[in-house]
């Protein structure tokens, strides 16, 4: 009887197991489908349209400065021995800003003025032979080749005493330059030099804005040449900038432009260094370049600013150049751009090249 009941349970698996690991397999595939549809679907992306710049007007922050600023440096070298000022103090034009230490100045004009004592003897002394051989040539003792001799000494002595009077001058002058002057009535902007310190001829110790016209500093975008006027915005008031300056390139790490315009109207409630809000009109070619987008579809990894558009179902970079921006918007300039154009406005710094995206108004469409 164990024989055709052991038949039966051999029989009883062979039917079964094949069973058991088809529906296995079919739990297993039924497990993966979601996870696998799930990476292969697009992501859903937000978009914004490019709206093109309206306005024919530039905003850019400025820099208030003084017309002129002038490097204050000695005219001689040494040891800074004082120093009387400090950086943002205003001085007047004469007033001592620093000293140097005058022992080898002080040294060097006793050394002069000991070489022009030793010059004036030596004239004296040629004077005299001088006098002497004309007494001897008139009596007829002397030849006149020997008295013009005579006559050619006391002209070089002459010489040298004036060349030791110059170099006791000279002397006397770089003592006097051991102590710093103010050059004109300002406020010190920088202050570098400090006590002990060794300074060489025209090293710059301070930087004095002098008293007189302000101006602004602006640095413009490089696609945008500086305009020859504008406006400082100063609460309600407005006031008319006159470009003086622009320089001969643009500046080769941040690609600007920096001009200095001057104000026709002073302002006196600000100070050197503040930053103002100025407002500049732009051509019609400028303005219409420009196109407005959201903050958030800017990125930026290193390879320069761009946008991401979407071309055929995928995101694709587009490089742009910022022009302006602001607090929720910036102002953007570029081939390819259009009016009315879709960007991705969300989310830029988490996209690849080729990343299968839809924008989030096609799942809102019934």
């Amino acid at each position: 009887m164990q024989t055709p009941f052991r038949s039966l349970l051999i029989l009883l698996l062979t039917l079964v197991t094949p069973m058991l690991l088809t529906l296995s397999l079919l739990a297993g595939c039924q497990d993966q489908a979601p996870e696998s549809s799930m990476a292969d679907s697009p992501r859903w992306v937000k978009t914004a349209t490019l709206a093109a710049s309206s306005a024919h007007t530039l905003s850019l922050t400025g820099v208030l400065r003084a017309r002129y600023e002038t490097p204050l440096a000695f005219r001689v070298s040494g040891q800074i021995a004082t120093r009387h000022v400090d950086a943002g103090q205003r001085v007047r034009q004469g007033e001592v800003l620093f000293t140097l230490d005058p022992s080898d100045l002080e040294e060097a004009l006793a050394a002069a003025r000991a070489e022009l004592a030793a010059a004036e003897a030596a004239l004296d002394v040629a004077e005299a032979d001088l006098s002497r051989d004309r007494q001897l040539l008139e009596k007829g003792y002397l030849s006149r080749q020997a008295f013009e001799r005579a006559e050619l000494g006391v002209r070089e002595s002459r010489t040298r005493r004036e060349a030791a009077s110059a170099r006791v001058t000279q002397a006397r002058n770089a003592l006097d330059h051991a102590s710093l002057r103010a050059d004109a009535d300002g406020v010190l902007i920088d202050v570098s030099g400090e006590p002990g310190q060794v300074v060489g001829v025209g090293q710059a110790v301070a930087r004095l804005a002098q008293e007189g016209p302000r101006e602004v500093e602006v640095n413009f975008p490089a696609r945008s040449r500086p305009p020859q006027t504008g406006e400082l915005l100063a609460g309600e008031k407005r006031i008319t900038l006159i470009r003086r300056e622009v320089a001969g390139a643009a500046d080769p790490a941040s690609r600007t432009w920096r001009a200095r315009y001057r104000l026709e109207t002073p302002l006196e409630e600000r100070s050197l260094g503040d930053v103002v809000q100025t407002r500049f009109t732009l051509a019609d070619a400028a303005a219409q370049a420009r196109f407005q987008v959201p903050v958030a579809a800017l990125d930026e990894r290193g390879e320069g600013p761009r946008l991401w558009r979407i071309v055929e179902g995928e995101a694709r970079p587009l490089p742009v150049t910022l022009e302006e921006v602001g607090r929720d918007h910036a102002w953007v300039s570029g081939d390819g751009l259009e009016a009315g154009q879709a960007v991705i406005s969300l989310g830029t710094h988490l996209l690849i090249e080729g990343m299968a995206v839809r924008p989030l108004s096609e799942k809102e469409t019934p």
